[in-house]
């Protein structure tokens, strides 16, 4: 098995599904509380290269902050990748989650399909 870092806001019931199957399926994890140990703007530029997924998957769009920030606007006017590793690290909720991060893959939000791909596989 895979020892991984899972990265969750432990209110949320995404997360707490999440971490039922990493835990179902005996998956070695360090957990880390995404507001009170908020990701830093280099991790989130690692994770960014590592996962190959867009940069705008990284944020939470449904999240309240979000939108109080008018981030979708922000990010349309051409925010740049180093502004919006800034942004995301300001603040945990702004962070789209679970993270997992894994010796070569990062794993933004609960896909089953992914996980059991990258952690199982």
């Amino acid at each position: 098995m895979v020892d991984v870092l899972f990265l969750e806001y432990p209110k949320c019931s995404t997360c707490k599904k999440a971490k039922a199957w990493l835990d179902a399926h005996g998956v070695a994890y360090a957990d880390r509380h995404i507001v009170e140990d908020n990701p830093t703007a280099d991790e989130l530029a690692a994770w960014h290269a590592a996962s190959g997924l867009p940069l705008r998957r990284f944020f939470n769009t449904s999240g309240m902050v979000y939108r109080e920030r008018n981030v979708k606007a922000l990010l349309d006017a051409g925010m740049g990748d180093e502004e919006a590793y800034a942004l995301l690290a300001e603040d945990g909720m702004l962070v789209k989650r679970p993270l997992v991060v894994g010796e070569g893959f990062v794993l933004v939000g609960f896909k089953e399909a992914e996980w059991e791909q990258a952690l199982l596989g």
